[in-house]
């Protein structure tokens, strides 16, 4: 059981998200005023590491086409916490999620998942330096 709250770990992670944590595909939308921009995989992937529960998985559509996939994380008393969701601009919808498993093995977004979750991980120890963040592997 960690000693974190909620509040801890979202201060932690929207204080160590940067352009070198953004997935490549949203480098050209991310802007320091919209620094959740490209930040959904890495992100949901930390705070998984930190409260388990599931990962989601929704499609964004603009104009009623697919343009990219958008992750989150609900946990079993079926609370969902998305702390990327601002990302998105009206023109972009994000369809209701459905729960995937995580990746067994690395994937592209291993080495931004790694820095943020490395930067969290410093930032968490700040006040509770007992609690490692736990190694995992990102999709």
């Amino acid at each position: 059981m960690t000693a974190w709250t909620l509040n801890d770990i979202e201060r932690a992670i929207r204080s160590s998200w940067g352009v070198d944590t953004c997935a490549p595909e949203d480098l050209a939308l991310w802007r320091p005023d919209n620094p959740a921009r490209g930040q959904c995989g890495v992100t949901a992937l930390v705070v998984h590491d930190l409260l388990g529960g599931e990962l989601m998985m929704g499609e964004v559509h603009v104009g009623g086409v697919r343009t990219d996939l958008h992750w989150w994380n609900r946990f079993a008393t079926g609370i969902e916490i998305d702390l990327t969701r601002e990302q998105f601009g009206p023109d972009e919808l994000v369809s209701p999620g459905r729960p995937v498993a995580r990746p067994a093995r690395p994937g592209r977004l291993q080495a931004q998942y790694e820095l943020l979750r490395d930067r969290v991980a410093v930032e968490l120890a700040r006040g509770h330096s007992r609690f490692p963040l736990p190694q995992r592997a990102c999709a």
